[in-house]
């Protein structure tokens, strides 16, 4: 079932890429009559199934605002049934994929399409961007060619989920004495030491080289994803071969990055629309 929404200025249609409730996508189209250039968005919130596909609406409308196509994506996430590892990698991969179904449709320009994911999400964008590099065989093959990925915006991200899990890890063991949760083991399934292979397949700082353009964007002030983590991946992603772009907000935090209506936001859009435009 595919449900048209109001969305004001812009065309706004839910549409759904498989029979799960969580298994949909809302494209906004801009005012004109196309080609458009699409980004996809993915929101974040640990993978967790108590954040939703809303934390990145006000962030799709501006870009459609300025001439972007939006596909933001839902997906089945941890505490869904089917969702974490390989659940919720298979969803984006197949809501990607989908839009090659729609692009006549809506005159989507696919040879101009982007991700853009925040926090978790971008760890979804930026793997989307490299999966053609999984190897043959591997449960998150959804298709033989998956659709090309023109570069790929990271905002906030957890882009490397080994170190990722480690902080947390280690930021227990200091402030409670014991582990009570990990999000990056729940959503992989295990940690790094007995899923060594599994995280090689779905963290992108160990799937380099991507091999398109990355933007990595994060606040300096970001207390959920420590900014080291974009700092070092760039490092590893340049040192594959990868063109990579790093910018930092020194007053910013996790949150304002997506935000519209911050300072930052117009410097983030402009690099969005950079990439697109390359």
């Amino acid at each position: 079932m595919n449900i048209e929404i109001d969305g004001g200025a812009a065309t706004k249609k839910r549409l759904f890429y498989g029979n799960d409730e969580s298994q949909y996508g809302e494209l906004r189209l801009p005012k004109g009559t196309g080609p458009y250039p699409v980004a996809i968005v993915i929101h974040g919130g640990f993978w967790k199934s108590m954040f939703a596909i809303d934390l990145m609406d006000r962030v799709s409308d501006d870009l459609t605002n300025r001439g972007i196509a939006t596909w933001n994506l839902e997906y089945r996430r941890v505490g869904n049934p089917g969702g974490g590892y390989p659940g919720t990698l298979q969803d984006v991969a197949v809501a990607a994929d989908y839009l090659r179904v729609i692009a006549d449709t809506y005159n989507l320009d696919l040879t101009r399409a982007v991700t853009v994911g925040h926090s978790a999400g971008a760890q979804l964008a930026l793997w989307l961007a490299g999966r053609a590099g999984l190897p043959d065989g591997s449960v998150l093959r959804t298709q033989e060619e998956p659709m090309g990925i023109k570069g790929a915006v990271s905002l906030g991200g957890i882009i490397d989920l080994e170190l990722m899990w480690k902080l947390i890890a280690y930021k227990q063991r200091i402030v409670t004495k014991v582990a009570i949760e990990n999000p990056v083991a729940d959503y992989a399934g295990g940690t790094p030491l007995e899923y060594q292979e599994r995280y090689q397949e779905i963290s992108p700082a160990q799937m380099l080289p991507l091999q398109v353009p990355q933007v990595l964007v994060h606040g300096e002030l970001d207390v959920n994803v420590p900014v080291k983590l974009s700092v070092l991946y760039k490092e590893l992603a340049q040192q594959a071969g990868d063109e990579v772009k790093l910018i930092t907000f020194p007053s910013a935090e996790h949150f304002e990055i997506i935000d519209p209506n911050s300072a930052v936001w117009p410097v983030i859009a402009e690099e969005i629309l950079q990439l697109i435009y390359a």
